[in-house]
């Protein structure tokens, strides 16, 4: 069984070299300077999250520049974002360390609003934007990823430890998993992560799927899987706060990022 996504590719040898350099350079700079790492400054970078996610919907629609283009592929994007939303930390804790925060999460949000604006008009000018479900997806997302945190806490109590960053992975995930419900169920859209398609294909065999449709089993395994990480962490996180902190980002990353692509390339090109 394949374990790749579909359209997971590396990109031109000249920018595969270029960013394994960038990344060099980042990470020598991340181990000369090692900025502090708290929860405040794990949350700073959601908006880069969002940011990744933006780009690669942008580049699946046709609308990145072409020079641009070949890093808004998969793993490509990933790095992309990475080398400058890490610089930019690196370099806001060289600078003013108080100013890290602020700096991070200013210059991600509007770098996002950049990227979504022109997806925007991409879809404006196709004649395909299509917001109402995708924005229901986010508000049911929100309602069950509150719900989930607090049964979470309520059976584990010490999994509040990881707060505010073990409820962010929780959101995370949720919407990765309602986002994807939203898609396939509501609007026709087909799931590219080979095993997440296993387990919606298997959902689809049971008596449930008139009902329930074919993704209520993926939702609930996700809950499931992100609720028992996240208090896992719990310890990891009293006993070393910043590589806690660190790893349960890069969980929460796992769920937001395809998260937020789902809602908005479903916004952006309609019902399948």
């Amino acid at each position: 069984m394949a374990i790749l996504p579909e359209g997971f590719a590396l990109p031109p040898l000249p920018y595969l070299l270029g960013l394994l350099v960038a990344v060099g350079v980042v990470v020598a700079a991340v181990n000369r300077r090692r900025p502090a790492v708290t929860a405040e400054r794990i949350l700073a970078f959601t908006p880069w999250m969002v940011l990744g996610s933006a780009v690669h919907v942008l580049y699946a629609v046709d609308g990145l520049p072409a020079v641009l283009r070949p890093l808004g592929g998969t793993p490509a994007v990933y790095l992309s974002v990475g080398v400058v939303g890490v610089g930019t930390f690196v370099a806001a804790a060289a600078w003013a360390d108080e100013m890290v925060v602020p700096v991070l999460a200013g210059l991600g949000t509007l770098l996002g609003l950049v990227v979504v604006a022109a997806g925007v008009l991409v879809g404006l000018s196709a004649g395909t934007l299509s917001p109402l479900l995708p924005t229901l997806g986010l508000v049911l997302a929100l309602v069950v990823a509150a719900a989930t945190w607090a049964a979470l806490v309520r059976v584990y109590p010490d999994a509040e430890l990881t707060a505010p960053v073990g409820a962010l992975a929780v959101f995370g995930h949720s919407l990765d998993a309602i986002s994807t419900a939203v898609g396939i169920d509501l609007m026709g859209f087909a799931e590219r992560t080979p095993l997440s398609r296993e387990i919606i294909e298997f959902a689809a065999t049971l008596p449930t799927e008139p009902y329930l449709g074919t993704v209520w089993l993926f939702v609930l395994v996700k809950l499931v899987l992100v609720s028992g990480i996240v208090a896992l962490f719990a310890d990891y996180v009293r006993e070393d706060p910043a590589e806690g902190y660190t790893l349960l980002g890069f969980v929460a990353a796992v769920g937001l990022g395809p998260g937020a692509h789902n809602l908005l390339l479903f916004t952006l090109l309609g019902g399948a």
